[in-house]
């Protein structure tokens, strides 16, 4: 019998070719996977939350008469149920403690126990094999305790044969026990899901294969470095079997120490330091290096396929690191690189490190169809060198949302600019009742597709012709420059606001009260909010106080006020009377967005609370009176130019300016 454990010494192959059981061809040789498989559940490696519930199970005496072992390729389940079966036909009783040298305990390794059935689920699926099964089924075991049946890749069967397998599987006699294994579980019909206890084996993490990878060639007295077998342990991809298998085929491709080069060039995967590279290439958005650096690689023997893949591992790291994780949460690349990502992170901007994951997912699609897998590489290399800076993107577009200004917006183009803030700096980000309205929400900014993919800031000659919307340079013909590089620089700092002229109220001028200075430049308050000059209540003054109101509201509800006949009800409240065809206006007036602020605008006039009470008129309309006429303001070129230079000197204009190289041709007039 061989001791299957890594410190023993029998594991050679002559004690290989003394088992027939770990007979695996002529010569006698067994390979690692068989040699080093798990013997009890003790040995079993990032599956303990299933060895422990079996042993509980076995224990406790609360054995099922059905089990789904569920999971990847090479995580344990074939291994798991001939542990389990070996427990439970212990020759003194079912015990997860179990002797391995008795004769059952040898049988159920080699696979030649006539009490423990295994059967390839592939090759005996069909409804005779099944009824067959249940002719046998009803007849006691020979030595042991239990008749196991243990059915591997179960989810192979037909559906007839499923269907055959029901009414056994959930009553079958008490000498029976049954063991699927699977890796497709949701092909199985959830009748036979409801009918057994389903354990689903995780993927093994890259720690403990390393640990028994170690294990393994301390027994086999072969020298290896840490790094190559952890290479090894994440090829793997969470298999203990694939593991094993790889290393076999390097130890028989090295010769002495086991070192990183040598499992690259056995397995043709680029290392950790070429992928690193070929990124800072795509990062600087030279395509020239990068496509030197990718023709290096394939000259290296490195399959285009398998490129794109280890392309596609190194960038999920590079995305959970710049989100902030971990280095315990890199699944494709070694720890020691986590600063190293960082800093690329930052560079790149997690929206383009998303685009790039989507990219170099649909090329992998493209390359598995295709014969021309490096020329697809070399393309897709090339549309990321391309890529625009789609984080500048969303940091615009969250400082507009938040109507805050944009610091630090060329970060990434500029060392010495400030630095973009973290996702947790952003969260705390609130806006505050200073950045409730600005002349941005009057701008009207189309962006095309061309324009987002532009090269830092130009500068060139400033155009004093607002007749457009905000627009690509490349396609309307030289920029406008920027005010100033400081402006640019430290977009935060307080900007002056431009004396304006107060806006005409009729039959009452009011003096404009001056407004100081704030990091975003105000639009005109009219003078109804300023509280400046008070109009009293009466009913002489009421014309007056109406037509002030109206100019500190939407002109919307200043047309529904206009409408309506405005009257002294009492001394603190206006009778609106609106006539028999206005009664959209009437119900319109009557909601909070335009009632709220009329009444806010007439009591900030008046110097007390003022309310509102609206009617409809019961005459019938006068069909000669003339239609009440919308408030549309003017405004004088000077007015006009002083609003321009106001919105040329913003600092979100000024970034869109130099983010996306364009001009201002247009800028809508103040409501």
């Amino acid at each position: 019998m061989v001791d299957e454990s890594p410190q023993s010494s029998s594991s050679t192959p002559d004690a290989a070719a003394a088992d027939p059981s770990l007979a695996g061809d002529d010569s006698g040789y067994v390979v690692v996977a068989r040699r080093y498989r798990p013997k009890d559940f003790t040995q079993l490696v990032g599956q303990e939350h299933v060895g422990q519930a079996l042993t509980n199970a076995i224990e406790t005496g609360r054995v099922g008469h059905a089990y789904l072992f569920t999971g990847a390729r090479g995580v344990g389940k074939t291994s798991t149920a001939r542990i389990f079966a070996k427990a439970l036909n212990n020759p003194g009783g079912a015990s997860a403690e179990f002797d391995h040298e008795n004769d059952i305990a040898q049988a159920i390794d080699a696979g030649e126990d006539i009490d423990v059935i295994e059967i390839d689920g592939a090759s005996n699926r069909g409804i005779d094999e099944i009824r067959s099964l249940r002719a046998n089924v009803g007849v006691r075991p020979s030595r042991a305790r239990f008749k196991i049946y243990i059915i591997d890749e179960v989810h192979m069967l037909t559906t007839a044969a499923f269907n055959a397998l029901l009414k056994t599987l959930e009553e079958p006699p008490e000498h029976v026990k049954f063991i699927f294994c699977t890796t497709d579980p949701e092909k199985l019909p959830i009748t036979v899901l409801s009918r057994c206890q389903r354990f689903d084996f995780a993927p093994v993490e890259v720690p403990k294969i390393v640990g028994r990878l170690r294990e393994i060639v301390i027994s086999e007295q072969i020298d290896a470095d840490d790094q190559a077998l952890e290479l090894i342990a994440r090829r793997a991809a969470g298999s203990m079997r694939d593991s094993q298998s790889l290393l076999e085929q390097v130890l028989s491709f090295c010769s002495g120490k086991l070192t990183p080069d040598q499992v690259h060039s056995m397995l043709g995967t680029a290392d950790d330091q070429r992928l690193h590279a070929l990124a800072q290439s795509m990062a600087a958005r030279d395509p020239a290096e990068t496509l030197q650096q990718l023709d290096l690689a394939v000259d290296a023997g490195i399959d285009a396929g398998r490129l794109a893949e280890q392309l596609l591992g190194y960038f999920r790291d590079l995305m959970a690191v710049t989100v902030g994780c971990q280095p315990s949460m890199q699944r494709h690349t070694p720890a020691s690189m986590y600063d190293e990502l960082q800093n690329l992170g930052n560079q790149w901007g997690l929206q383009t490190v998303l685009a790039v994951v989507g990219m170099l997912d649909e090329t992998l699609v493209r390359i598995r169809h295709s014969v021309y897998g490096r020329v697809l590489l070399e393309a897709t290399v090339i549309q990321i060198c391309s890529l625009p800076d789609l984080q500048a993107v969303a940091d615009l577009a969250a400082a507009a949302a938040q109507q805050k200004p944009l610091a630090g917006a060329n970060s990434r183009n500029n060392p010495a600019a400030v630095p973009r803030a973290s996702a947790a700096e952003k969260k705390k980000v609130t806006p505050g009742p200073e950045h409730s309205a600005g002349p941005m929400s009057e701008v009207q900014s189309t962006v095309p597709s061309a324009a987002v993919a532009s090269a830092p800031a130009k500068s060139g000659p400033t155009s004093s012709e607002p007749t457009g919307s905000v627009q690509s340079a490349a396609s309307s013909g030289p920029p406008a420059a920027s005010r100033s590089q400081a402006s640019a620089a430290e977009p935060a700092a307080p900007i002056p606001a431009a004396p304006i002229p107060a806006a005409p109220i009729p039959a009452a001028p009011i003096p404009a009260a001056p407004i100081p200075a704030a990091p975003i430049p105000a639009a005109p308050i009219p003078a109804a909010k300023t509280g400046a000059v008070s109009i009293p209540l009466s009913a002489a003054n009421l014309s007056k106080l109406i037509d002030a109101a109206s100019q500190g509201v939407e002109p919307m509800t200043a047309s529904f006020i206009s409408t309506a006949h405005c009257s002294l009800k009492d001394e603190s409240t206006i009778k609106m009377e609106f006539p028999a065809g206005a009664g959209l206006a009437l119900k319109r007036m009557d909601l909070p967005e335009h009632r709220g602020p009329f009444c806010e605008a007439l009591s900030a006039l008046a110097g007390q609370k003022v309310g509102i009470e609206l009617v409809a008129s019961k005459r019938a309309a006068d069909p000669k009176a003339a239609p009440a006429k919308a408030v549309s303001p003017k405004q004088s070129a000077k007015e006009r130019m002083e609003r321009m230079r106001e919105i040329e000197a913003h600092p979100w204009v000024q970034t869109c300016v130099e983010q996306f190289d364009a001009q201002i041709v247009k800028v809508d007039p103040k409501r």
